[in-house]
């Protein structure tokens, strides 16, 4: 796995154009690198990844995660390809389920959200890497679609994971699992397992806050996200100590919508 690196969350709460002064904030102070969300029914994960990357000069960009059901198959291809060639070496990009519930609201709910994950990351990784692609699948159904303009690099792709099912599809596919927020230490080393294998990064959303009554305002976070246990989840002291090969933390603490239930 790779060493350890600190990101900070930009939570999508935040307007869009606070985003912009977020983002700049953390370029000037030197963070390696934020995450946005692409939560209902606030900023689209494409639309806010590529105004920060524009806005500012050499901050990395992820995005965790596009849920799967919301999205066209070649378009995120064509939405990603552009900004990684735009920006190249400065983005992630992360699929899941999406959370049911808003799936469900919004008419997208797939009757296997597994299956429809694997097709289509499989799809828009060939996508990314110029291959002309024809597939006929339950969900994802393409015919000699190949991107005029596919990235020369092509960004790391992660999967949104926290069942054992969709824990080992990310291992098989993905160069990378992004855990949701109140995952304990012991809940990552579990994690770990289902995955499944060593060359994969894991991405971590610690819960955590700053100043007067920190502590406290993360224990209730924890307590509302249903973690099997809240004062493991936090962050006290050094974060580094307490998580695996990545963290993404933000100054009110993470939100377990960040990555979403999976069957």
């Amino acid at each position: 796995m790779s060493a350890l690196r600190i990101a900070v969350v930009v939570r999508p709460e935040q307007s869009p154009e606070d985003l912009v002064r977020h983002a700049r904030y953390a370029d000037e102070v030197g963070i390696e690198e934020v995450w946005l969300w692409e939560d209902c029914f606030f900023g689209g994960g494409i639309a806010t990844a590529a105004t920060v990357l524009a806005a500012t000069a050499r901050l990395g960009v992820a995005i965790g995660v596009l849920p799967t059901p919301m999205r066209n198959t070649a378009i995120t291809a064509m939405e990603v390809s552009a900004l990684a060639r735009v920006h190249p070496d400065r983005l992630r990009v992360g699929f899941g389920h999406g959370v049911q519930s808003w799936m469900r609201q919004i008419g997208a709910k797939a009757e296997s959200p597994l299956t429809l994950l694997r097709e289509q990351f499989g799809a828009v990784e060939r996508l990314l890497r110029g291959e002309s692609v024809t597939v006929s699948g339950r969900y994802v159904n393409l015919t000699d679609v190949e991107l005029a303009w596919p990235p020369e690099n092509v960004p790391q792709l992660l999967v949104g994971a926290t069942g054992p099912k969709t824990l080992a599809l990310s291992g098989e596919l993905a160069q990378g699992t992004v855990l949701s927020g109140g995952t304990t230490p012991d809940g990552v080393r579990r994690a770990i397992a289902h995955i499944g294998t060593q060359d994969h990064e894991v991405v971590v959303y610690v819960i955590c806050a700053f100043g007067s009554g920190g502590r406290e305002r993360a224990l209730a976070e924890a307590l509302g996200s249903g973690c099997e246990s809240p004062e493991e989840a936090i962050a006290r002291g050094h974060c580094g100590r307490r998580c695996g090969s990545s963290a993404a933390m933000d100054g009110r603490g993470c939100d377990h919508r960040g990555t979403p239930t999976d069957r």
